[in-house]
């Protein structure tokens, strides 16, 4: 314990324990508030960098907070911002990964969306608010498929052709990944 009665590192137990108060009133309140506090700013940077894997001791230990806070905190963060997810390396089971990018006509994109769907080899479809234009085309959807080969590509391919008010379709696969990084620090810092 220092001289100012704080019984932890840092800025100080009574500080954070402010600011984690603000947030859970605004958590309480069901307001979504971009404005994190400190102490959850350090546990989404600390979650980030591990990847998920930072044990509940080693964030109570880098934070100097205890171990409960850390983890109804932690709880509150995976809740509310952050994603999980797990992916097959598809290439190592043979299939590929290839984007449509379908141009729709007759103001049909959400109902060929929707078609799309239905389709066991699309995985993700999504409207484009940005409007690129490929070759002269507008791009209103992008399609994510999963296919085996050459082959079922073609064959989706036709199919997307062959949809009611589907102008015009093109198809682009990532053949090699030069990078990935996260989302960097300095977004976090700016929440």
């Amino acid at each position: 314990m220092n001289a100012k009665g704080n019984t932890r590192r840092g800025r100080g137990l009574k500080t954070d324990m402010a600011e984690l108060s603000v947030a859970e009133t605004v958590s309480k309140n069901h307001t979504m508030s971009t404005k994190l506090s400190l102490v959850d700013k350090e546990i989404l940077k600390t979650l980030l960098a591990s990847e998920g894997d930072a044990s509940p001791q080693a964030l109570e230990h880098k934070l100097g907070i205890p171990r409960s806070t850390i983890q109804r905190r932690r709880k509150h963060l995976e809740n509310t911002y952050l994603e999980h997810s797990y992916s097959l390396n598809l290439a190592n089971l043979g299939y590929r990964r290839v984007d449509l990018l379908i141009f729709t006509g007759g103001g049909a994109t959400q109902a060929i969306a929707k078609e799309l769907l239905k389709h066991d080899s699309v995985t993700y479809v999504g409207r484009n608010l940005s409007r690129q234009s490929v070759g002269g085309h507008t791009i209103d959807l992008r399609a994510e498929a999963i296919v085996k080969d050459n082959s079922e590509l073609l064959g989706l391919l036709e199919l997307v052709k062959a949809m009611h008010n589907v102008k015009h379709v093109i198809w682009s696969e990532i053949v090699d990944v030069v990078g990935e990084r996260s989302v960097p620090m300095s977004i976090i810092d700016k929440l």
